[in-house]
């Protein structure tokens, strides 16, 4: 009798102490704290130390492999870490866009080219006059004088 009273005893001391180690979390386990963003500071263009420029990140498609790419904004050229092909980033002022003339997908093109090749039909799509950039020019509007400005 004697041995089943110890014997609950001691299954009682292990639950005790089995609830008493649930109460916080697993062991190893760490709250998921994301790191901050990279940041660059700016002290030579800025002689104030505690600004900080913020990194941004882009994306693109890889011309080759049709990866998607990631690039921080502002590079040039971004090397696809898949099949090493060396794409050219061209900002949104520098791409055009137009629907192919076969199967209506909408294909983007650098300003400046005569035509465009289609990846889905392989079909060729000139550019015409209403889908060609406009001369700066226009683009800028007419000058303002300084009394506009202020």
């Amino acid at each position: 009798m004697e041995e089943i009273q110890t014997q609950k005893k001691e299954e009682q001391k292990h639950r005790e102490n089995e609830e008493e180690e649930e109460e916080g979390p697993p062991p190893g386990w760490e709250s998921a704290v994301l790191p901050p963003p990279i940041a660059t500071v700016t002290a030579a263009v800025n002689p104030n130390p505690t600004t900080v420029e913020i990194i941004e990140k882009a994306q693109m498609v890889c011309g080759s492999c049709r990866r998607l790419l990631s690039y921080l904004r502002g590079s040039k050229h971004v090397k696809c870490s898949s099949c090493q092909t060396v794409n050219l980033v061209l900002e949104a002022s520098q791409v055009g866009q137009v629907n192919c003339n076969n199967c209506k997908l909408l294909l983007m093109y650098p300003y400046g080219a005569p035509s465009v090749r289609c990846s889905s039909c392989n079909s060729i799509t000139d550019i015409r006059e209403e889908n060609k950039r406009p001369p700066w020019s226009e683009q800028q509007g007419p000058l303002k004088s300084l009394s506009n400005v202020r």
